[in-house]
């Protein structure tokens, strides 16, 4: 288990000259931009604000690097696929995520985030396939699983499961912020990417 000693903010980049330098290994954490990233973040690292959970989606507009341990970085991506963000925003947003996820060698993987409510949007369906074809190794977590009736999980899971073409949906990981579901394996999962003792 990562034993969480130490979390801190460390930069924002909008440009990769902006990164943090060091070559530690990256963890970075996409998805729509409600669907829970910040609380699963603060959550998962166990502080009560570090990411920040704004009340008006799409806030993040840069990449935020989390220090974990002095070990390894979280990465919180831009939140995608929010209307209101502006035009000129959305147009950016493409080519940072494109040149972080591309050219960036301490990244890991990507932790793909949805929400279990609901089936996942055209935006999310095209960042798995973006990032199967850049061919990074992403993991998928459904989150705000204490919304819905247990009885129900592998129902949405497997709708998910379908949209995203995972053959198997014991692979998506349910996870609830409020309740903890999912920390400890999401833990186990990281550690293993990681490769940390």
């Amino acid at each position: 288990m990562i034993v969480i000693r130490k979390a801190e903010y460390v930069a924002s980049a909008v440009k990769y000259e902006q990164y943090p330098v060091g070559g530690l290994p990256e963890i970075a954490m996409a998805g729509r931009s409600n669907v829970g990233k910040s609380s699963l973040i603060n959550s998962f690292l166990g502080r009560k604000n570090l990411a920040r959970t704004g009340n008006t989606p799409g806030k993040t507009q840069t990449l935020n690097f989390y220090g974990v341990n002095d070990q390894w970085f979280l990465v919180d991506l831009p939140g995608y696929g929010y209307a209101k963000v502006a035009k000129t925003v959305n147009a950016q947003w493409g080519p940072m995520m494109e040149a972080y996820l591309k050219k960036r060698e301490p990244l890991r993987a990507v932790i793909q985030i949805v929400d279990i409510r609901h089936a996942p949007s055209v935006e999310d369906i095209e960042m798995q396939q973006w990032l199967r074809h850049m061919q990074v190794p992403t993991m998928v977590v459904a989150t705000k699983v204490d919304k819905i009736a247990r009885g129900q999980w592998q129902k949405s899971l497997n709708i998910i499961a379908k949209a995203f073409d995972i053959p198997d949906a014991s692979l998506i990981l349910p996870f609830s912020a409020q309740t903890g579901v999912g920390k400890k394996e999401l833990n186990e999962a990281l550690e293993e990417i990681l490769g940390l003792e």
